[in-house]
């Protein structure tokens, strides 16, 4: 029997994040020394009163099912929580829990897009972007930026990618992978062209709001153009503050015509979000943010480090990221050279396959829709991010211009 797929599943593609994790730890399984820099996980643990919470909810026999929409304390919670961080009201029905952000940008498209509709995509962009709108019939209008740019999304070109079928605009700051944060001049000129085209929803993803190194609070496009809050679906959750991502709990704030529609999407796939994750997310929500400045300045350090490593080497641009778990690298000046073994680089994809042979796992910059570039982690320890940039100058040194 010859088993045949639907059109919608060969529209999409594996996370290229998570074959570069799994080709990574398949060859430390095999006992290569390999620095894992791919996946955007942080190294610390979630805190000890979340994970308290969690067994508190255990004990107390909270294990049944939850309504589709979240609990409502959690959801109290991301209201309150979304007054005090990001200076913004929502109504409690215009705020739903789902298993991760990833699960309510998925129901988002799933609940707005017909076959066609056009989703605004900047690049670099995070690889489930393009792919959800795919799968849920739409077609993702990719937005290119340079590194001159910093890998920003601007209102002219913003304007001409805009269309007929043009359905939603995605934000996302800090960008995965780029590191890049909007300005509010900057976020007030995208405003202004919105305004000029009411069709256009917009996705705001805020799931690095608080990794930022400009000791600046948490600011979106809401901030500056509150009267584009009824077109707006703010995506958050709890994965990269609160160290939670294997919790999946995350949250969607917007109209409540939309937000009703994504959960009924929801309860006919997953239902409600796992009891005891919602547990925890309520008291990492309430809990304060008294251990984040540790963690930021952590990242912030092995930012330095990375940037101080690879700025320097012949053939590689660092865009330096304003927050974020990532280090964004133009090689184009690397491509032409050859390997020690005469192998020619062609492709951000031949130089990650190098730097995987000399002991670092990267992801390609063509997964996120820029190349040539790839993608460093610094979601790990900072002795790793060390030795990682030192691998890969290292490497870049035994490179030569022709055989």
């Amino acid at each position: 029997m010859t088993l045949s797929l639907s059109k919608r599943v060969q529209r999409v593609s594996l996370s290229a994040n998570a074959a570069a994790k799994s080709r990574a730890t398949e060859l430390r399984e095999a006992g290569r020394d390999i620095l894992d820099l791919t996946t955007g996980e942080p190294d610390f643990d979630t805190p000890e009163h979340i994970k308290q919470a969690a067994y508190a909810a255990i004990a107390s026999g909270a294990t049944k099912y939850t309504p589709t929409p979240g609990v409502k304390a959690l959801r109290v919670a991301v209201q309150r929580k979304l007054q005090r961080e990001n200076r913004l009201d929502y109504p409690l029905p215009g705020i739903v829990i789902a298993n991760g952000a990833k699960q309510i940008i998925f129901n988002a498209f799933a609940a707005t897009l017909d076959e066609g509709d056009e989703v605004l995509v900047p690049a670099p962009y995070w690889p489930s972007f393009p792919d959800s709108v795919r799968f849920n019939g739409g077609e993702p209008v990719f937005i290119q930026s340079t590194l001159a740019q910093g890998c920003k999304l601007d209102a002219v070109r913003l304007e001409q990618h805009i269309g007929e079928r043009t359905r939603w605009l995605i934000l996302n700051g800090p960008g995965n992978p780029s590191g890049a944060v909007y300005s509010a001049a900057e976020l007030q000129a995208l405003a202004e062209v919105l305004r000029r085209h009411p069709q256009v929803l917009i996705l705001l993803d805020e799931l690095y709001e608080h990794i930022r190194f400009d000791g600046q609070p948490a600011r979106n496009l809401l901030n500056v153009a509150p009267d584009l809050q009824a077109r707006c679906l703010l995506v958050g959750g709890v994965s990269k503050t609160y160290a939670m991502t294997g919790w999946r709990v995350g949250f969607g704030a917007g109209p409540q015509v939309l937000t009703n529609a994504m959960a009924v999407v929801q309860s006919q796939s997953t239902s409600g979000a796992s009891s005891v994750g919602q547990a925890a997310a309520l008291a990492a929500l309430d809990g304060g943010l008294d251990f984040l400045p540790a963690q930021v300045a952590a990242y912030q350090q092995r930012r330095d480090v990375l940037v101080s490593a690879l700025g320097v080497v012949d053939g590689l641009e660092v865009l330096e990221p304003q927050g974020g778990f990532f280090v964004f690298v133009r090689c184009a000046g690397l491509l032409g050279r050859f390997r020690p073994d005469g192998t020619r680089l062609d492709s951000d994809a031949d130089v990650v396959e190098y730097l995987l042979e000399e002991g670092v796992a990267a992801v390609a910059g063509s997964a996120y829709g820029l190349s040539p570039w790839f993608r460093l982690s610094i979601a790990t320890a900072t002795d790793s991010v060390a030795e990682a940039g030192r691998r890969i100058a290292q490497a870049c040194a035994k490179l030569r211009g022709e055989v």
